[in-house]
């Protein structure tokens, strides 16, 4: 193998990924678990993990409040739940990758053995990265930037294995490499050379290079498209059921559980509402919190559409390359928005779609091709505040935490020499249906569904033409997505707004648009009414995307069992 991947290499092996896109002994478990009482040796195969009474504070403030869990042997169990729920908090307790400030609770088995939640970092890694390991949701950020795939790969086979030298860690490198659909070439790469499908592959290898028996996947398909998606997962069932593991996976969609899992528990304000078999939470919920997810994506009302107006938006042939890539990020997109109108643009991680939006509200200039807003007169004039705004995909990360709701939108409308008043303060929330009794709250004391509509709010104070939404609902679970798809389609009917509806979940995007355009390597590759694209897809892309569509919840195929 030569020492460097060369780029037409790297290339080529992209290319053809997005297109198909030793446990820990007993004796170790012991010297984590020396201060909970042995339990009595199980007759049948024990559960691969067993909590009674877990309960977490993080900085005084109690996060889990007393959750007992089993999750059975050799399964796929998903945990549900909507940001700040506990589910990771309580995956993380489980792991020993809780915060030092952190204070643990409770009794936990794990294959039958007793731990000590609350065992120092030392004696957790005799467990964490061997018995249990972690695939992050960002494989990007867990991957270290300046080494190249193979050395990451090669720390977890020496972390349960010693006895590998060179030779024998580059075959197991290369295996696991081959296991996870990649190119051995891979092994030489660095992760900003691979598209986001290839990187999460990469993550999954290195967490099964010291053959776990159970697997923590934490959202690991949230920025992928539901083509990749499905690739990905696909690809974990079947490791998981040739190595005999247990896959716990953290979802807030509660249909790609359904799809995937034998096993659901959800989760809702730090306790475990509902834990049972598919059919049965299915079926038979017992929670109120269950009944509403699963009523979530049937409540959702398009309603009449109305005849969308005069363009808002016109992009013409617009190409942008950023400074050391080889290919355009974007290449030659056309497209236009009307008022009162939701166009939905659907692409991969890594399409284009996000460098459209930047370009649509000046936030990046394109190398050439033009945007043109149009204004009462019809004019072809630039970007400004009052023609376009953004709202991002983390309410949280994009709003100040020190700032109440009334200072975030005072500042907006200040700056957008609209008058900032209380009434005028009041009377933005009330487009966006927040309470007024929510002006002094902070971010970190509202919903997530609540920080995006302050998201959105702030958005409008200039009373834009257009409104960007990229990835807006991506991170919400079912039900508080549908509360803020529901705003932006009263907003476009109350106010005749136009909305560009970015994501990379086609489900949602069918769901609320009234055309769609479907972006590939920088390309828009189809577009059309929402009916047309879906029913009548052109492109082989499109098709792909489509029949890897997870069933909608309100369907009656979504309780079959898939065979992966």
């Amino acid at each position: 193998m030569t020492r460097a991947t060369s780029s037409s290499s790297l290339t080529s092996l992209t290319a053809s990924a997005n297109a198909s896109d030793t446990s820990v002994t007993a004796a170790a478990v012991a010297d984590v678990s020396s201060t909970v009482p042995t339990m009595p040796t199980a007759t049948s195969v024990p559960p691969a993990i067993q909590v009674r009474g877990l309960h977490v504070a993080i900085d005084g403030k109690d996060i889990i409040r007393g959750v007992d869990l089993t999750i059975p042997t050799n399964a796929t169990v998903a945990v549900v739940g909507e940001s700040g729920s506990g589910k990771s908090v309580t995956a993380k307790a489980l792991s020993g990758l809780l915060p030092e400030r952190s204070q643990t609770s409770g009794e936990y088995e794990l294959f039958g053995e007793p731990v000590n939640l609350a065992a120092g970092e030392r004696a957790w890694r005799t467990i964490r990265g061997t018995t249990i390991v972690w695939l992050p949701q960002d494989p990007f950020s867990s991957l270290d930037p300046l080494r190249r795939i193979g050395q990451q790969i090669a720390d977890g086979l020496r972390k349960s294995d010693q006895s590998y030298d060179h030779r024998s860690t580059r075959d197991a490198v290369i295996s696991l490499l081959t296991d996870v659909g990649l190119d051995p070439a891979v092994a030489d790469a660095y992760p900003h050379e691979l598209s986001g499908g290839m990187r999460q592959r990469v993550a999954i290898a290195a967490a099964l290079a010291p053959q776990p028996r159970m697997l923590i996947a934490d959202e690991p398909t949230t920025a992928l498209d539901a083509s990749t998606q499905q690739t990905v997962l696909d690809l974990l069932e079947s490791l998981r059921a040739s190595r005999h593991m247990t896959m716990l996976l953290i979802t807030h969609d509660l249909a790609l559980a359904v799809e995937r899992a034998d096993h659901l528990v959800v989760f809702h304000d730090g306790l475990v509402v509902e834990e049972g078999d598919r059919e049965q939470v299915m079926h038979h919920p017992k929670s109120a919190y269950t009944r509403e997810l699963l009523e979530a994506h049937a409540k959702l009302h398009v309603g009449t559409r109305t005849e969308p107006g005069k363009d808002v938006v016109i992009a013409e042939h617009v190409v942008k390359t950023f400074a050391g890539a080889s290919v355009p990020a974007v290449d030659d997109v056309s497209l236009h928005v009307r008022a009162g109108e939701i166009v939905g643009l659907v692409g991969e991680s890594g399409s284009g779609k996000s460098t459209v939006a930047r370009c649509l509200v000046g936030l990046e200039t394109p190398d050439s091709g033009s945007i043109a807003y149009v204004d009462a007169q019809g004019n072809h004039v630039a970007w400004s505040r009052e023609q376009a705004q953004l709202v991002f995909q983390n309410p949280y990360g994009s709003l100040n935490p020190t700032m109440t709701v009334r200072r975030t939108l005072t500042e907006a409308l200040k700056i957008s020499g609209k008058p900032h008043d209380d009434a005028a303060i009041r009377s933005l929330m009330s487009k966006v249906g927040l309470e007024s009794n929510l002006i002094d709250r902070k971010p970190g004391t509202l919903s997530g569904g609540q920080c995006q509509r302050v998201a959105i709010a702030r958005a409008l104070a200039p009373e834009p033409k257009l409104l960007v939404a990229d990835e807006a609902v991506t991170a919400l679970d079912a039900n508080i997505q549908t509360h803020v798809l529901e705003t932006m389609l009263d907003l476009r009917e109350r106010l005749g707004l136009a909305i560009l509806f970015i994501s990379h979940d086609l489900d949602t995007v069918r769901r609320i648009s009234d055309r769609i355009a479907v972006m590939w390597h920088g390309r828009i590759v189809e577009t059309g009414t929402t009916d047309q694209v879906m029913l009548h897809p052109q492109h082989d892309y499109v098709r792909t995307l489509i029949a890897a569509m997870p069933p909608s919840l309100d369907d009656d195929t979504a309780a079959t069992p898939t065979t992966h």
